[in-house]
C-alpha cells in the first residue's frame, strides 16, 4: 500500500502571497502554522510500517517542497499534477482531498494522512486493510451546527443519493485518524458524482463544500469498511500538558499520535514547539531514506 500527505508551508512567501491574491479570507493561523514537525511523520512511517510501498506528497508549488526531502524516495506531486486548473489555486482541503486518486501511479490501496499525525509504535498491514476492507471506526451524528458538520453532513447525503439509499437524520462521520482507501472506488464514486463534486469546490473551505468522508462513507454503505477504531491517541496543544505530551512520545500507549494545532499566543507556541521538536527527535533520532 501506499501513503499519501498533503502539506502546507504557511510559513512560505510565495505560498502567503498567492493566498492574499486570490482569497479576501484572512489566514487562519493555526491551520497553516509549521510546526517543523513533518520530518518525524517520515521517521514514523520508516520505522514502524515497513509495509509501505511509496510516499506522496502532497503540495501546492515547488516552493512548498522542504528542502530535506529526498526526491528520489518521496514522489513529489504539485497541486497542477492532479487538480484541474480550474480549481486553481485551491486553499482548501476538501478541494484537495477530492483528487488525491488522481496521483500517477498510486497504489490500488492507499492510506491518506494529514501532516499531524505521527506513526507511533510498530504496526501491519492488517490494521488499516483487511479482505479488501478498509479498517477504520464510523460513528452517527445528528447535529450538524458548525461548518465542519455541515460539511460531514453534506457528504452523507451525496454519497446516499449516489448508491439509491434514502437520507437519513443522522450522517456519518469517520474516525479522525489515517484514512483507508481504494483508488479504484475513489475514481469510481467521482465520476458517478462529478457534477455535485465540482459545484461544491472553492478555494477556501465553505459550508457548501463536501470532503473527503465521502470516500469513506461510500466504502463503510457498500460494505467495505470494517467497523474497529484505530489505536490512536489525538492531543490538543491549547489543553495538553506539555509533561503529558512528551511522556506519551517517549512512551507511547497507541499506534497513532495526532497533535491538533489550536491559538496560542507566541509564547506558548514557542514553548510547545520547542517540546515537541526535542520529544520527537529523541523518538525518532535518525534520518529516514526519505530524507537528503
Amino acid at each position: 500500500m501506499d501513503i499519501v500527505i498533503t502539506y502546507v508551508d504557511g510559513l512560505d512567501p510565495v505560498w502567503q502571497k498567492s493566498y492574499e491574491q486570490y482569497t479576501n479570507t484572512p489566514i487562519l493561523e493555526k491551520r497553516f502554522r509549521d510546526w517543523g514537525t513533518l520530518k518525524y511523520l517520515f521517521r514514523g512511517i520508516e520505522r514502524n510500517m515497513p509495509f509501505i510501498r511509496k510516499v506522496h506528497l502532497v503540495v501546492s508549488g515547488e516552493s512548498q517542497v522542504p528542502k530535506w526531502i529526498d526526491r528520489n524516495e518521496v514522489n513529489i506531486v504539485l497541486h497542477k499534477d492532479i487538480i484541474p486548473e480550474k480549481f486553481l489555486p485551491t486553499f482548501n482541503s476538501n478541494t484537495i482531498e477530492m483528487h488525491l486518486h488522481c496521483i500517477e501511479g498510486l497504489d490500488e490501496e492507499f492510506l491518506y494522512f494529514n501532516d499531524d499525525i505521527f506513526p507511533m509504535r510498530a504496526m501491519k498491514a492488517t490494521d488499516f486493510f483487511r479482505d479488501g476492507k478498509g479498517v477504520i471506526a464510523m460513528s452517527h451524528h445528528l447535529l450538524a451546527l458548525d461548518m465542519f458538520k455541515k460539511i460531514c453532513r453534506n457528504s452523507d447525503r451525496i454519497v446516499r443519493r449516489a448508491l439509491g439509499i434514502k437520507p437519513t437524520l443522522c450522517f456519518l462521520r469517520p474516525q479522525h485518524t489515517t484514512v483507508p482507501m481504494f483508488r479504484s472506488e475513489n475514481e469510481s464514486l467521482y465520476e458517478s458524482l462529478r457534477g455535485e463534486i465540482e459545484a461544491s469546490m472553492t478555494a477556501t473551505r465553505k459550508a457548501t463544500n463536501v470532503t473527503q468522508y465521502i470516500f469513506t462513507n461510500n466504502l463503510f454503505l457498500k460494505g467495505r469498511i470494517v467497523n474497529e477504531r484505530q489505536s490512536k491517541r489525538q492531543f490538543s496543544v491549547g489543553i495538553t500538558r506539555e509533561s503529558t505530551l512528551r511522556s506519551f512520545i517517549e512512551n507511547p500507549s497507541h499506534n497513532l499520535m495526532c497533535v491538533n494545532d489550536v491559538k496560542l499566543s507566541d509564547e506558548r507556541y514557542e514553548q510547545m514547539r520547542a517540546m515537541l521538536l526535542g520529544a520527537l527527535d529523541s523518538r525518532f533520532p535518525a534520518k529516514s531514506r526519505f530524507e537528503k
